[in-house]
């Protein structure tokens, strides 16, 4: 599970062996999600997150979306 970056109580990240569609796994202390990169940036799932936590969590991706485009393109070239 490649570590993509972490901001504030946020762990982005990646696992490898999973759906080919692009996407980026959050995890916090208080539950985690999954947020889809493509099409566009949307939330596949949330367990145990607040509303707000989610907010910041899309926030995020978008803010960071080219270093996790980078991070998901060299990781999935080497599988």
């Amino acid at each position: 599970m490649p570590t993509v970056f972490r901001k504030d109580e946020f762990r982005f990240y990646f696992f490898s062996r999973e759906e080919t569609r692009k996407h980026i796994h959050v995890s916090s202390p208080n539950g985690e999600a999954k947020i889809w990169i493509e099409p566009e940036v949307s939330v596949a799932k949330v367990v145990n997150l607040s509303q707000q936590e989610v907010n910041k969590i899309v926030a995020l991706v978008n803010e960071n979306l080219e270093i996790i485009n980078e991070h998901w393109n060299s990781h999935f070239s080497k599988n």
